[in-house]
């Protein structure tokens, strides 16, 4: 997933993320404006929303690759730490065709890590309230044609604390919560062939290993149960290679190939003992996923004025699920994607950017089990086609400072589960679902302004946009008494902006705020909510650099309410606030320790499942970087 002298993108480094103790990627990009931490409570899975729209719709890659489960469209983002990457990068909206299929409302990018020097390494050792600590190595190396990246790390924490503020509930008493253990576990090799100044060829690996439990509900709402979760692995396994060749001056092609495997189990249990599984909500749950597939990508600067680029992506996705005792059910979907960009230079100053893309998915297989009979059986199939258009007009008056506007028509495939689960017996299938559709209108202003006699700059990036979805896939209830369905019946509305300020105050302060405006609207059922988002984020932050040898650093974060469910239970908003500090005490040794929720709020991002209250955490780290 290349990036475009006219995109827009938004990007968190490594070291920011270091230096605001982001350890996993939801949390990471949390710290980008238009950007919404939100967690799915019940299932203990952290996400994050793009302007209002979901991983479904703004999937996550790696190096350009695809990464979300074949199942469901999402990934738990809280299983993916960040010790690893060198940024992670997020394209809103008006985000490039060349990308691949389902990227409705963006694309999410995390990029690995790349060795400049013969010798890299990097490392840290961390203790953390809950118990927890922190383990991860990278070590690097370049030696001109070649270079290797390798890394391990582990996330582990028995519990958190919660705020002291916190009341009592049927399964929370407090203190510590209830089953809200992590084992993460990771580990990945990079391994680069570099024969001249423009090839590069990659292969890479990487092994996940997690466990979790599910803290039960603590809330107030009558319509909820508490559930007794645990999952004994959550894993995935990956195998990559990337490779991009110059044909000419002016033309390349770049290759990816991709192997993915998911496995997990979910367990779920009588009650907080978590020691029976005897009622007809308890049971074993096994899921075995995978994915393969590629794209190539054609690139050629036709004159001057043209860049044109072309793009073909085949995914294959393989989905098996069974209870403990009951046969393999297997789900097998087919999708495509052609699609062509150019950047058209009308002046030295003015772009233009079409693009247009033709996705196709088919359903190669898909089983249904009759619980009563004991057989399976096959589902109705269902192929769908989509296609996506946009254009933007780039004007770059000066090298800091660009203006855009741009309209985009971008679609989404319904996921094997939104076309086949029965949601434990709550919903009916709809195997018919065709793709949603959303038009993006959106213009945007970014400037670098230098401060005079300090010699450093200003950074200003601001947005409006408004997107107008169609066909949404949408819960239709009572379609059977007490029984939904999912139906292409929505229509809905977006709209809002996003502004991020950085100001350096001389050469030792760099203080900086941003505002998220996102508002949601459902034209067809009003009283049904959006969830998950709030309309109003605000993040500030300043870091201080100490005698060269300390850093220290705070950021507050204010959210306002938002909804946890379509009828409207809610949270609050909430104001949390987090410090650093950083001592460097010889050349390659640092300690580092802080504070999160350090005014010990009680909130949550979803109804009865509160977040930490105040925590601490300390970490050693070595490093030649």
């Amino acid at each position: 997933m290349g990036r475009r002298s006219i995109d827009s993108l938004q990007t968190a480094n490594k070291d920011g993320m270091e230096a605001f103790n982001r350890l996993d990627v939801s949390r990471a990009l949390n710290l980008l404006p238009g950007v919404t931490l939100s967690s799915v409570g019940a299932r203990n899975e952290t996400m994050v929303y793009v302007r209002g729209f979901d991983l479904r719709q703004v999937p996550v890659f790696i190096d350009g690759i695809p990464v979300y489960v074949p199942y469901d469209g999402y990934v738990d983002l809280g299983r993916f730490t960040t010790f690893d990457l060198a940024e992670v990068n997020v394209a809103k909206g008006f985000s490039s065709v060349i990308h691949g299929p389902n990227t409705m409302g963006g694309a999410i990018n995390l990029v690995s890590r790349r060795p400049g020097q013969r010798l890299e390494f990097e490392g840290r050792a961390g203790l953390m309230s809950g118990p927890g600590h922190r383990l991860n190595l990278n070590l690097g190396s370049n030696l001109g044609k070649f270079y290797l990246q390798a890394s391990a790390s582990q996330l582990r924490q028995e519990t958190f604390p919660l705020s002291k503020q916190f009341e009592a509930r049927p399964q929370e008493d407090g203190g510590d919560r209830e089953n809200a253990y992590r084992n993460d576990r990771k580990y990945s090799l990079k391994v680069g062939f570099t024969p001249n100044a423009t090839d590069e060829y990659t292969i890479s690996y990487v092994n996940q290993r997690g466990t979790k439990g599910t803290p039960p509900y603590a809330g107030t709402d009558p319509r909820q149960n508490p559930r007794f979760w645990k999952w004994p692995y959550w894993n995935k396994e990956s195998w990559y290679f990337i490779s991009r060749t110059a044909l000419s001056v002016g033309s390349y092609v770049k290759v990816r190939l991709f192997y993915d495997r998911f496995k997990n189990l979910l367990s779920t249990f009588d009650n907080n003992t978590y020691s029976t599984q005897t009622r007809g909500s308890s049971f074993n749950s096994y899921y075995n996923d995978d994915t393969q597939g590629g794209s190539v990508e054609y690139g050629n600067r036709l004159a001057n004025r043209h860049d044109l680029k072309a793009s073909f992506h085949y995914k294959h996705d393989q989905h098996r699920e069974n209870n403990l005792g009951e046969p393999v059910r297997t789900f097998t979907d087919q999708t495509l994607s052609v699609a062509v960009e150019e950047v058209y230079r009308l002046t030295n100053r003015l772009s233009l950017v079409p693009g247009v893309s033709y996705n196709s998915r088919r359903s190669l297989r898909a089983e249904n089990y009759e619980s009563t009979t004991k057989q399976i059986t096959p589902f109705a199939g269902n192929n769908s086609s989509a296609f996506n258009a946009q254009a933007g007009l780039f004007f770059r008056p000066s090298a800091g400072r660009q203006l855009s506007l741009s309209v985009a028509r971008k679609t989404r495939f319904a996921t094997i589960k939104d076309r086949y689960s029965y949601r434990m017996g709550a919903a009916i299938p709809n195997p018919d679902l065709k793709a949603e559709s959303a038009l993006h209108l959106e213009t945007t202003y970014n400037d670098l302004i230098k401060l005079g006699a300090l010699g450093q700059n200003l950074t200003v990036q601001s947005s409006l946009f408004y997107s107008r979805l169609t066909d949404a896939i949408q819960q239709v209830n009572n379609v059977q008494p007490n029984v939904y369905q999912f139906q292409n019946t929505g229509r809905a509305e977006f709209y809002g902006g996003d502004v991020s300020v950085k100001v350096p105050i001389g050469k030792a302060l760099q203080t900086g705020a941003q505002y998220s405006y996102i508002h949601r609207h459902n034209l067809n059922n009003p009283e049904v909510k959006f969830i998950d988002v709030p309309d109003h984020k605000i993040l500030v932050f300043a870091q201080a650099q100490l005698l060269r040898r300390a850093t220290l650093i705070g950021n507050v974060e204010y959210n306002s309410r938002r909804y946890s469910t379509s009828y409207g239970t809610q949270v609050g908003g909430f104001m949390v606030a987090y410090a650093k500090a950083s001592v460097r005490v010889w050349r390659y040794v640092s300690l580092e320790g802080g504070v999160n929720n350090l005014l010990d709020r009680n909130y949550a991002l979803v109804e009865g499942f509160p977040e930490p209250g105040r925590n601490y955490f300390i970490n050693l780290l070595i490093t030649n970087l």
